[in-house]
């Protein structure tokens, strides 16, 4: 994950084929600054996120983006991804951080609560995720922070933030200028009407502005 201000981090819909998607996902990191891509497939097999990482992963990395999986460090670290993202309920980042080594990416959902994301911070998080800022049907969320937090976790600390939930093209702008390190997008990019690598593009647009 690069240091450039505010980037993309895209999250895989749940539901997908990994190598019919697999175009749609290279055609969207080729599109524009993409930093990192999650793997998030919630009602997946073992077995399913293997076969699934196992087509995206390498064209992901072979682009210097960063391909992490949600909730698995185990198998994260052993087929050959950069890192996880954890959830509060999900793995303990300790416990994340020792199975996937101190060289990979562990980031922490803190939802809307400075607390958490300290403490995370405070054990090696290398980003907190808060969210969701907007109304999204990708999943249920326990937090609604307003843009305030970013601006206010800007001046705390330097570990970088992720943006999360119902962000889209037209409502971004405000996430940026508050501090956000990167926007975490889902079906603004996967549904968009024109195409995922069009989304990148408008949303890199609006970045740069």
């Amino acid at each position: 994950m690069s240091d450039n201000h505010c980037q993309l981090y895209l999250i895989t819909p749940e539901n997908l084929e990994p190598r019919n998607f697999s175009n749609d996902l290279t055609a969207a990191i080729d599109a524009g600054n993409v930093a990192c891509v999650q793997l998030r497939l919630k009602h997946a097999s073992r077995d399913e996120l293997a076969y699934a990482i196992d087509v995206l992963r390498p064209p992901v990395q072979e682009r210097n983006v960063a391909f992490v999986v949600n909730d698995d460090p185990k198998l994260a670290s052993q087929t050959g991804c950069d890192g996880v993202h954890v959830g509060q309920e999900d793995t303990p980042y300790k416990n994340a951080r020792a199975i996937v080594g101190g060289e990979a990416i562990v980031g922490v959902t803190c939802l809307d609560s400075l607390d958490l994301a300290m403490r995370a911070a405070e054990q090696g998080a290398d980003y907190v995720a808060f969210g969701a800022f907007f109304p999204t049907n990708t999943k249920v969320s326990q937090g609604n922070p307003s843009s305030e937090i970013l601006k206010t976790w800007s001046t705390l600390t330097t570990v970088p933030s992720v943006a999360i939930g119902g962000i889209r093209p037209d409502n971004c702008a405000s996430l940026v200028s508050a501090g956000a390190d990167f926007l975490a997008v889902v079906s603004a990019v996967w549904n968009h009407p024109l195409g995922a690598d069009y989304a990148v593009k408008e949303f890199n647009k609006i970045i740069a502005q």
